[in-house]
C-alpha cells in the first residue's frame, strides 16, 4: 500500500502525500521505514522548486535572452559603459541613492549588463511580492517582450533602464498588467505611456524635456517601481531612485527633476508624499482640484470676488499716504468728492493696456469727470490703480487654483479623503495662496495719474490739455504703500509742502486774486486743478502757510497774513508778518498777501495790533495803517455780472447740464465773494394731452425736488 501511494503523482492525488502516508496501516519496522523514505523524497522534490536568488536570476535571464560574450571587444564595451555610469553616480552623488557611488555597484552593472541592475531590483524586489508573479518565468517573459520591442525600434541606449522599457508596446503592457487589476489600463494610457498620454504631451510642449523624452521616462520609472506596492505601508519610489532609473551618462539629472515636478502637478493618477511618488488606479486630489479649477473658467465672477476680497483686506490694513482708498467702484457715484488724496483701485474687468484703447483709462476718466450726474469738483485728489491686461491671465490661473484646492478641503468628508490626501490638499492650498499673494502686486502694476503738462518742457501748465500719466509699479510692498511711495518720489503727491514751494506756486500760475488770496480759496485750488501739486490733505497746505508766515525772510520766500481786506479804504486788517498764526485745518480764515503789497502798507505806518501773546502793542511805523495813506481807488470799471441762457436737448439734458456746470458754473463759483444763481425752466406741450398717471408722477416728483413753482395747464 505504501508503494501505491508513492507511485501516485502529487498532482493526481486527492490528498497530500504526507496525509496519505499517515493513513497507511504501518506494521512494525518496515512500515515506519517506508514512511520515512516517502518524506525524504517529498522533501527533495520541494527543495528543487525554491526560487532562485536575484544574482542567479540575472544569469538565468542573460543566458536565456542573450548569446554569451566571447569577443574581447564586447567585454571592453561592457566595461566602458559600466565605468561611465559609475562615474556619473560618483560625480553627482547627491542626485542618486547612496549605494550607487560604491565600487560594488559598478560590479553589479557589469554582472547585469546590458540590463541595468535597477530593473532587476524592481522586478525581484517589488513585483515578486505579487502572489501571481513568478520570479523567474515572469521576469523572463517580460524582458523577452522588452528586448523584442527595443530591437524592433533599434533602440541604442547604453543599458536597458527602467525608463527605456516601452510600456506603450502592447506586448510589454500585457506583461506589466496581467498581474494587476483591470483598472490599471486607464492609468497607463492617460498618465504613463502612449501617444495620447500626459507625459507625451508635456514632452512635446517643453523642448528641453522633449529632447530627452524626460516625462515619459520618468513616468515609466515610477510605474515600474510603484504599481505592485500600492497596498504596502511604505509605498512609492524615492525621487533619487527615479533619477537612477532615468539618467544616462551625458544627461543632466535636473532635467528629469523638472519633468518629475511637472508630472506630479498635472497627472491624474500620480501621488506624492515628500520625496516619494507612486501611481494608483484612483484619481488623485490633484486631478480633482485641476478639474475644479478648469470649471471655474466659466465663473469669472468668483475669481473677481476672491481678488477683490484680498485687495480690500490689504488696503484696509495699510493705506500708505492716502487718506482714502476706494477699491473696485461700480460707478463714479461710489467715489466721494472730497479734497483728501484718494486711491481708486479699478476692477479686473477694466485692465490697463499700454498701447491701445485702455478700459482702465476710460473708467478713470469717467470717475474723474463727475460723481454720478454731478461734475466732480476735487479732481486733483484722485489717482487710479489698474491691473495689467498681460498679467491678468496669470492672476486668474493662480486664483482658480487656490479656489479649487479650498473647495476640495471644504468637501473632504464628502470626498472621503484619507489623511495623506488631506495633507496634500492643505499643502497645495498653502502653495496656491502664496502664489496669489505674489501675483496680485504683479498684476496691479499701473498707476494712472491725471496731469496737465506742457508738451515741450514737461512742467505743469494750466493752459495745457489734461492727459494721463501711466506709471509702472515694482516691488513687493502692499499696493497702497507701493503706490504712494512712487507718487511721492515722482513729485505727484506731497505729504509735506515747503513754504517756499507754496510761494513759487502762488507766483507761477499765478494763484493770487489781485494782491491777495483767501486761504480757503487756496485749499479749493489745490484740490481742484491737476496742474497744481497734489496734496495728501488740506493740513499739508495749512502747514506750509504756517511755516511761511513764521519766516523772517518772508519778503523773499513767503507771504504776509491779513485777517481781511477793507475795500472802502483799500487796506488790510490785522496784517501780520514774520510771526506765527494759529489757523484751523478744517475752517481756515484769513488772507495771504503779496509781500510787496504788505511792505508798502507796513512802511506807511499803522495803529497798534494784537501781538501773538494777546497783549496790545504800541503804534509802530511798520504796522499802523492810516486813512490818509489808503491805496488809491481803481480807475478801470470792473465787470461784475454774468448772465447766460441755453436751450437744452431734452434727451441729453443731464449730460449738457453737467457740462455747463463743469465748464462755466465752477469758474464763477470759485471767484471770491461770488453769488451764483442757477435756475432750470421746463416747458412741455403735449397736443394729445397728458395722461393722469404722468400728471400724478410729475407733480409728486416736483414737490419732492422742491420746485419753486410747478403745475399743469389746459392750454
Amino acid at each position: 500500500r505504501s508503494l501505491v501511494v508513492v507511485s501516485l503523482p502529487a498532482s493526481e492525488s486527492p490528498v497530500s502525500p504526507h496525509a496519505a502516508a499517515e493513513d497507511v496501516e504501518v506494521g512494525g519496522v518496515q512500515g515506519r521505514e517506508a514512511l520515512e523514505r516517502l518524506r525524504n523524497v517529498i522533501g527533495r522534490l520541494a527543495a528543487a522548486w525554491r526560487p532562485a536568488t536575484a544574482e542567479e536570476s540575472f544569469e538565468i535571464v542573460r543566458r536565456r535572452l542573450f548569446q554569451p560574450m566571447t569577443d574581447p571587444e564586447q567585454f571592453k564595451a561592457r566595461d566602458v559603459v559600466a565605468r561611465a555610469f559609475a562615474e556619473l553616480y560618483r560625480t553627482q552623488a547627491g542626485e542618486f541613492p547612496a549605494e550607487c557611488r560604491e565600487a560594488e555597484y559598478e560590479r553589479r552593472v557589469k554582472a547585469a549588463y546590458p540590463i541595468h541592475p535597477e530593473v532587476f531590483d524592481r522586478l525581484y524586489g517589488d513585483w515578486a511580492t505579487l502572489v501571481t508573479f513568478q520570479r523567474t518565468r515572469g521576469v523572463l517573459r517580460l524582458m523577452a517582450a522588452v528586448l523584442h520591442s527595443l530591437w524592433e525600434r533599434q533602440d541604442r541606449s547604453p543599458l536597458i533602464l527602467p525608463s527605456t522599457i516601452p510600456i506603450d508596446d502592447s506586448r510589454v503592457r500585457f506583461e506589466l498588467t496581467r498581474y494587476l487589476s483591470d483598472n490599471w489600463m486607464p492609468v497607463i494610457e492617460r498618465d504613463v505611456d502612449g501617444p495620447e498620454s500626459l507625459p507625451a504631451r508635456l514632452d512635446s510642449e517643453v523642448p528641453n524635456l522633449g529632447r530627452y523624452g524626460a516625462c515619459r521616462r520618468v513616468a515609466r520609472t515610477i510605474y515600474l517601481g510603484s504599481a505592485p506596492t500600492i497596498t504596502a505601508a511604505h509605498r512609492g519610489i524615492e525621487d533619487r531612485r527615479i533619477k537612477l532609473g532615468c539618467v544616462a551618462p551625458g544627461e543632466s539629472p535636473a532635467v528629469f527633476g523638472d519633468a518629475l515636478r511637472r508630472l506630479a502637478a498635472q497627472a491624474t493618477y500620480v501621488y506624492s508624499d515628500g520625496a516619494r511618488y507612486w501611481y494608483a488606479p484612483q484619481p488623485n486630489v490633484t486631478s480633482l482640484a485641476g478639474d475644479r479649477a478648469e470649471q471655474l473658467r466659466q465663473q469669472p465672477e468668483r475669481v473677481a470676488q476672491e481678488v477683490e476680497r484680498r485687495v480690500r483686506e490689504e488696503v484696509r490694513r495699510e493705506r500708505g499716504e492716502f487718506q482714502g482708498i476706494h477699491p473696485f467702484p461700480q460707478s463714479s457715484q461710489d467715489v466721494p468728492d472730497e479734497p483728501q488724496a484718494r486711491l481708486v483701485v479699478l476692477r479686473i474687468s477694466e485692465p490697463h493696456v499700454r498701447d491701445g484703447e485702455s478700459p482702465a483709462q476710460a473708467m478713470a476718466q469717467q470717475i474723474l469727470d463727475g460723481r454720478g450726474s454731478q461734475p466732480r469738483v476735487y479732481r486733483n485728489s484722485l489717482v487710479f490703480l489698474a491691473v495689467d491686461r498681460a498679467r491678468l491671465q496669470d492672476l486668474d490661473e493662480a486664483v482658480r487654483r487656490y479656489l479649487a484646492w479650498d473647495s476640495v478641503l471644504g468637501d473632504r468628508e464628502a470626498l472621503n479623503l484619507d489623511p495623506h490626501q488631506t495633507r496634500t490638499a492643505e499643502h497645495e492650498r498653502e502653495a496656491a495662496d502664496a502664489t496669489v499673494k505674489a501675483r496680485i502686486p504683479e498684476a496691479f502694476q499701473w498707476l494712472l495719474v491725471p496731469v496737465q503738462l506742457d508738451p515741450h518742457s514737461g512742467q505743469p501748465d494750466p493752459k495745457a490739455e489734461a492727459t494721463w500719466k501711466a506709471i509702472r509699479l515694482q516691488g513687493g510692498d502692499s499696493l497702497a504703500v507701493r503706490a504712494s511711495r512712487r507718487l511721492v518720489n515722482e513729485g505727484l503727491l506731497y505729504p509735506q509742502l515747503g513754504a517756499t514751494n507754496l510761494r513759487m506756486e502762488l507766483d507761477r500760475i499765478p494763484l493770487w486774486r489781485g494782491d491777495h488770496v483767501e486761504i480757503r480759496q487756496l485749499l479749493e485750488d489745490f484740490a481742484r486743478y491737476v496742474y497744481l501739486p497734489r496734496l495728501r490733505d488740506p493740513a499739508v497746505l495749512i502747514g506750509a502757510v504756517r511755516d511761511g508766515l513764521a519766516l523772517l525772510t518772508w519778503e523773499q520766500d513767503s507771504f504776509a497774513y491779513a485777517e481781511s481786506f477793507d475795500e472802502r479804504t483799500g487796506r488790510y486788517r490785522g496784517l501780520r508778518v514774520a510771526q506765527g498764526v494759529q489757523l484751523s485745518e478744517t475752517e481756515p480764515v484769513g488772507l495771504l498777501v503779496r509781500p510787496e503789497v504788505a511792505r508798502r502798507q507796513l512802511d506807511l505806518g499803522a495803529p497798534a495790533v494784537v501781538r501773538p501773546d494777546g497783549r496790545a502793542g504800541e503804534v509802530s511805523p511798520t504796522s499802523a495803517p492810516t486813512p490818509e495813506t489808503a491805496a488809491p481807488p481803481q480807475t478801470a470799471q470792473a465787470l461784475r455780472r454774468f448772465y447766460g441762457v441755453k436751450e437744452l436737448n431734452p434727451t441729453r439734458a443731464g449730460a449738457e447740464a453737467g457740462e455747463i456746470a463743469r465748464e462755466i458754473i465752477v469758474h464763477l463759483t470759485n471767484l471770491p465773494g461770488a453769488e451764483v444763481r442757477v435756475t432750470l425752466e421746463i416747458q412741455a406741450t403735449v397736443p394729445q394731452g397728458i395722461p393722469d398717471n404722468v400728471v400724478c408722477t410729475v407733480t409728486e416728483n416736483s414737490r419732492t425736488l422742491k420746485f419753486t413753482s410747478h403745475g399743469f395747464e389746459k392750454e
